[in-house]
């Protein structure tokens, strides 16, 4: 019957075989990275076997070895999606997990062999979860409400996450800067609104936290570079239709005057949305959009600032730093709040 539903070369395991497999797969990679595990771990050579890469690379973290590693083992997977998830989720503890884990199935190797049922030792397992979410609950002390305290406690695990990273010399520098970006966070659980911009060269010590919003665009020509007292209108418009665009249509014209005619028309509907985006009183104005020529020499020749095509994080950011909202129509003012 199984023949019916497994390709040409597949082998089934069964019973015995299919445990031993199992086991030995995942107490594999858990002995795999054991050796990283802490801040005394060692490092491991990865060498690529691609035909056209065969680069190598030196690290001691969890989650880049076990990426890096090719397996054929169900179980052996399962423990390698379970280091991607806390990698994703915590990005931290990778190591860790797939260790416990496989330290986990090496005792239940040893009750398997006494014929204990594995349900029954999942039934344990479970007990024991509890009964170590119960003794870290009473062991907890919560500093929240003294900030010199709660600041401490958020360094000490800063650092502890570092200790095995490639910043490891430099933890007590990131560290704080870690802690500074959070505790501006100021309760809220979003990560989100921590923004990261990376550039190439330099030193790992030129990293800074910046007081306020970094928007990595460059501003119009001939515009103002500074603005205090910004009153910022954000928008998703499109701001291009000083070019002739009839989509679906074909215009035929006796002239190249009426062909002017038409382009005059199109650019004086360009001018009337400047207007209108004008009559908010803003003096800073970020789309989402490009921004063509005809409406930035407008908005140069009113000193207002203009940064187009900030994507769509940024603007989204942007409207939670800021406090404004992301408009596409501007017929009614009043409606608009702007950020600040």
């Amino acid at each position: 019957m199984e023949a019916a539903f497994v390709g040409a070369g597949t082998t089934v395991d069964k019973g015995e075989n299919a445990r031993l497999s199992s086991f030995v797969g995942a107490i594999a990679i858990a002995d795999l990275v054991k050796t990283t595990l802490g801040p005394k771990g060692m490092d491991k050579i990865l060498q690529r076997i691609s035909e056209h890469d065969q680069s190598i690379s030196v690290t001691n973290d969890g989650a880049t070895i076990l990426k890096s590693v090719n397996i054929d083992n169900a179980a052996a997977k399962v423990l390698v999606d379970i280091a991607k998830v806390q990698d994703d989720e915590v990005g931290d503890g990778t190591t860790s997990v797939a260790v416990l884990c496989g330290e986990l199935l090496r005792e239940a190797e040893d009750l398997i062999n006494q014929r204990i049922h594995p349900q029954t030792i999942a039934e344990g397992w479970r007990l024991a979860r509890k009964a170590a979410r119960d003794a870290l609950d009473a062991s907890t002390r919560d500093n929240s409400a003294d900030d010199a305290k709660f600041r401490e406690d958020l360094l000490t695990i800063a650092r502890t996450t570092l200790s095995s990273k490639l910043l490891t010399y430099d933890k007590d520098y990131f560290a704080n800067l870690a802690v500074d970006a959070v505790m501006r966070l100021r309760g809220s659980n979003n990560l989100d609104h921590i923004q990261v911009l990376k550039k190439a060269g330099g030193h790992l010590r030129d990293s800074y936290l910046e007081e306020g919003f970094l928007l990595d665009k460059k501003i119009g020509v001939g515009q103002p570079k500074r603005i205090e007292n910004a009153k910022i209108l954000l928008a998703n418009t499109s701001m291009d239709t000083d070019k002739i665009k009839i989509y679906g249509s074909r215009v035929r014209v006796d002239s190249l005057n009426k062909v002017a005619e038409i382009e005059e028309a199109e650019k004086q509907r360009m001018r009337q949305k400047c207007d209108k985006i004008m009559s908010h009183g803003c003096n800073v104005f970020i789309n989402r959009q490009l921004i063509y020529n005809l409406p930035e020499s407008i908005f140069t020749e009113n000193g207002i600032m203009a940064i187009e095509h900030a994507d769509f994080d940024g603007i989204e950011r942007l409207a939670a730093v800021t406090g404004g909202e992301v408009v596409s129509t501007f017929d009614r003012p009043d409606l608009v709040t702007m950020g600040e």
